[in-house]
């Protein structure tokens, strides 16, 4: 089995876009209450160059039906297997294979840096490269009580951010199947408890938006202690969605990086 075939027939990733035979991978990971489908275009935007693979994580759209994960690093070992099993044969082997490199998305960049230091322990693909987006460092990682205290408190947090329209969580049938995702993954946030001392071995390039109302440019600054490798810091104009609107950029961004490695 190929690697897109394995990906298409993973319950974890999905590939949105064709990719040339020997494309580099990358393996992305979703925020908090996100959907594979919310990186369709990035996919299709780094196509053919680069074969994305999005994380589907349980309890959303098609998923919907099992249980949501509620711990950062279940998550980052089940996506680890996953993506150990799609890229087999094609990355993660002997040198001078195709290289793998991890994009996470807020929530989604911590269960790539989990992930990432599973790969570093023998556990699953060591990606050659991480990228960062609108995530704090995992030492600074924070989620305030308050927001959990009910429905619209998570809600608002949410709106305020600008992930989801307020048009979606204000319909009953859309809210009733956005909620169960969003209080799973907030709760798999505020119960993480990170390493001071981890570190992965690859580069760490940070990308945010210049005007992201969770995470200041210093908090995702710290994200070079969480690496031994080189550390890159992008600030975009934007806030902490600032990829849909500059989504040229963070291609342009991710083919240069994935140039450089081996």
């Amino acid at each position: 089995m190929t690697g897109t075939d394995a990906a298409l027939h993973s319950d974890w990733l999905r590939q949105y876009a064709p990719a040339a035979h020997g494309a580099p991978f990358l393996v992305v990971f979703p925020h908090a209450g996100g959907s594979a489908a919310f990186f369709a275009p990035l996919a299709r935007a780094l196509s053919p160059a680069v074969r994305v693979l999005v994380v589907q994580y349980p309890g959303r759209l098609e998923r919907r039906g099992e249980p949501a994960v509620r711990d950062i690093r279940q998550l980052a070992r089940h996506t680890a297997e996953a993506v150990a099993e799609a890229t087999r044969g094609e990355a993660g082997g002997p040198p001078g294979g195709v290289p793998t490199a991890y994009f996470g998305h807020s929530m989604g960049s911590l269960v790539a840096f989990e992930a990432a230091l599973l790969g570093e322990r023998g556990q699953g693909p060591v990606p050659g490269a991480l990228f960062a987006s609108g995530g704090r460092a995992p030492v600074l990682t924070h989620v305030d009580a308050d927001i959990l205290r009910s429905d619209d408190s998570l809600i608002e947090e949410v709106m305020r951010l600008g992930g989801t329209s307020r048009a979606v969580l204000s319909d009953p049938d859309l809210r009733e199947l956005t909620l169960p995702a969003l209080w799973a993954d907030y709760r798999a946030l505020h119960a993480y408890v990170p390493d001071p001392a981890a570190r992965v071995g690859c580069p760490v390039h940070v990308l945010i938006g210049d005007r992201d109302a969770l995470v200041p440019i210093a908090d995702a600054q710290r994200w070079k202690d969480h690496t031994s490798g080189p550390f890159r810091l992008t600030v975009l104009p934007g806030d902490h969605f600032y990829l849909t609107s500059r989504l040229a950029d963070v291609a342009d961004t991710v083919r240069a990086v994935l140039a450089e490695l081996p």
